[in-house]
């Protein structure tokens, strides 16, 4: 079942999400050489207690962690440690979130540590956030769960390859309800299985975690044996993207971005609702 919300319960998740949204300004500006995840993790921590929210990661599924931090060729679910020192070249995902008075807020983003990066990876964290916001812009009511996935795919398979060959979409994770709940129904692929049907309707109420993690190589990953560690299976290095969206009467509004979404669905010729907090 897919959880309807009301302009009231997006309110909340909207508190969430910019609690979400202040941990990522907080992380981003501490990853720098010489950083060990545990301190991004530390840093996260200190901007939920002074907002008085709970990380939705902590203890979620036994994690031990407030934040996920993937560096490199992990794609998802790294678990922060003082093993881990970030160095200059460095790319790493920031997954976060944040529960407010009972309602979820999670989002991600790829971080550029120092200097000097591969175009290459540049143009994968580009590609990757791109394709986000071609799903984001596929939230309009009537269109149904698989639009989105298309449009997040579509976006991926038309990106030249510096090299040549194609990105890789990871397979085996994805977007999903949130809610009261931080994964919900549905399951959002980011490429179209015809397996899978069309999925529900998008309707006012319908929020979606919209999550695309792309790789420069293989599509698929494995876990490490620390159960939560997730890397791609040729080692190659990866790009983790995701907004929390909520579709209300007025259009989409990105929950867990600073302006809700506003300036760059407006590059994309939407409308952003409005922000119910402002």
């Amino acid at each position: 079942m897919v959880q309807i919300k009301t302009p009231e319960q997006i309110a909340k998740m909207r508190e969430a999400g910019l609690v979400v949204a202040a941990v990522h300004a907080a992380t981003r500006e501490a990853a720098v050489p010489g950083a060990t995840t545990r301190d991004l993790d530390q840093v996260a921590r200190k901007v939920l207690d002074e907002h008085g929210a709970k990380s939705n990661f902590l203890g979620y599924g036994g994690f031990p962690a407030t934040i996920c931090t993937s560096a490199n060729e992990v794609v998802v679910h790294g678990i922060p440690s003082d093993d881990v020192v970030l160095k200059d070249g460095d790319i790493i995902s920031i997954d976060a979130g944040a529960i407010v008075d009972g309602w979820h807020g999670d989002a991600a983003f790829t971080a550029f540590v120092g200097s000097g990066h591969a175009p290459e990876l540049v143009e994968l964290s580009r590609v990757t956030e791109e394709s986000m916001w071609a799903g984001i812009a596929a939230m309009k009511a009537g269109n149904r769960l698989v639009d989105v996935s298309r449009a997040i795919e579509t976006y991926i398979r038309r990106q030249p390859k510096p090299g040549g060959g194609k990105y890789g979409i990871v397979e085996d994770y994805g977007g999903h309800g949130i809610g009261t709940e931080m994964h919900m129904d549905p399951h959002l692929l980011n490429y179209v299985e015809r397996r899978r049907g069309k999925g529900p309707k998008l309707v006012p109420g319908f929020c979606l975690a919209i999550e695309p993690m792309v790789s420069l190589g293989t599509p698929r990953t494995e876990v490490l044996a620390d159960d939560w560690t997730v890397i791609t299976t040729d080692g190659s290095w990866s790009s983790h993207w995701e907004h929390s969206v909520a579709l209300t009467e007025e259009g989409p509004l990105v929950l867990t971005a600073p302006d809700g979404g506003r300036a760059k669905l407006a590059e994309l010729g939407i409308t952003a609702a409005p922000d119910p907090l402002a």
